[in-house]
């Protein structure tokens, strides 16, 4: 139980940061129209008897603008990649030379612009709620501290203290505001 006010914003402040940077990597699997090595994170290659993260297996780089490169690290796994990259659900159509795997970024149309805007509306309301769900603890633990027998904080302070967590959590729906704002441009431009 945090003993001041400063403990407090410390460890929510560390905890809703970790809701925008998970954000943030949502954001950066989403396509735009640029080839981006993150864009391939969410895929997963069963090998080696075991279902890995396809940056466990190849290595993802870009080649071009709407080009991503898959250079496949074991021959006996390349197989099992092309397959996870066409069924991960990207809309992907990779095409195998060898050990390494061309991955064209087909042009989004503006439905599929719309289906990701949508998606990343989910992702922003997620962290939202992650916040949300940081500030709900912060607020039971200033009650908690008002009612604490040997350290009790005054009626005043505890409306300092809760006055001081909203202010934080509103600073951090601001940040998930213009993250989504930024990436919804970034997704709509042609």
């Amino acid at each position: 139980m945090p003993a001041d006010l400063k403990t407090l914003k410390q460890d929510l402040t560390r905890r809703m940061d970790g809701a925008i940077e998970l954000l943030k990597k949502e954001f950066s699997g989403l396509r735009t129209g640029r080839a981006s090595p993150a864009l391939l994170e969410p895929v997963r290659v069963e090998a080696y008897g075991n279902n890995q993260p396809l940056n466990q297996v190849a290595n993802v780089s870009v080649a071009g603008p709407g080009l991503l490169s898959v250079q496949v690290w074991d021959k006996s796994v390349v197989k099992a990649v092309e397959v996870a990259i066409r069924d991960s659900g990207l809309g992907l159509n990779p095409q195998t030379e060898g050990q390494v795997i061309r991955v064209p970024l087909p042009p989004l149309t503006q439905e599929r612009r719309n289906e990701l805007v949508k998606t990343a509306h989910k992702y922003a309301e997620a962290a939202k709620v992650a916040v949300r769900g940081v500030r709900r603890d912060g607020m039971e633990q200033v009650k908690a501290q008002e009612k604490d027998k040997k350290a009790p904080i005054s009626q005043d302070d505890a409306k300092h203290w809760s006055d001081e967590v909203q202010k934080l959590t509103d600073q951090y729906i601001k940040v998930v505001d213009s993250t989504l704002a930024e990436k919804e441009k970034d997704i709509k431009q042609v």
